[in-house]
């Protein structure tokens, strides 16, 4: 008798659940609504994946690798795309919400975890630090600059540009030299 009320509640509190507003979506349907609409008063942000500096360093890249579905011909993983710019947005936000949008493999490891205390981009697309040598691994610039500070700590304004750009040389590839003090 016990175990028919509790199976019944269970089917209850099921239902009741289905029928609150839970709406049931594909996972094509979630990603495309999730991302803001932009009107004319929004504030955006951009932001570009690319990978162009394992094109000329395809000798190091892991065998695994080497298919267009992780480095794409061009290089390019995510043209540059508008985004609405949210309160206190970072480049870790506009990370998380472009590459999920996109369907794009994002690996991170949280600000908690680590002593720079922001996230860690570990890989994009599959591509991971080391994945094109020993000196490879992601890095971000805004608006042309290598910020000095983790992604999960640069906060955003209205019109900036982001890119994260993978690196095969420590960022002397890139134009930038990473400071390791």
């Amino acid at each position: 008798m016990r175990k028919d009320i509790l199976i019944i509640g269970f089917v209850v509190l099921l239902i009741a659940v289905i029928f609150s507003g839970t709406k049931i979506q594909s996972v094509e349907d979630y990603y495309q609504t999730h991302i803001d609409d932009i009107t004319e008063e929004s504030e955006t942000v951009f932001i570009t994946i690319e990978a162009t500096t394992v094109l000329d360093n395809l000798d190091q890249l892991d065998a695994t690798l080497k298919d267009e579905k992780y480095v794409p011909k061009d290089g390019m993983i995510l043209e540059e795309s508008e985004y609405v710019l949210r309160k206190d947005d970072t480049v870790f936000d506009l990370l998380k919400r472009a590459t999920r949008h996109n369907q794009i493999q994002l690996d991170f490891q949280g600000a908690s975890d680590n002593s720079f205390k922001s996230a860690y981009i570990k890989g994009i697309n599959h591509l991971y630090e080391f994945s094109c040598g020993e000196l490879s691994g992601w890095m971000y610039e805004v608006n042309g600059e290598f910020p000095d500070h983790g992604v999960s700590r640069y906060e955003l304004v209205d019109g900036d540009k982001v890119a994260l750009r993978y690196t095969c040389d420590l960022g002397r590839d890139l134009g930038q030299e990473m400071n390791m003090n």
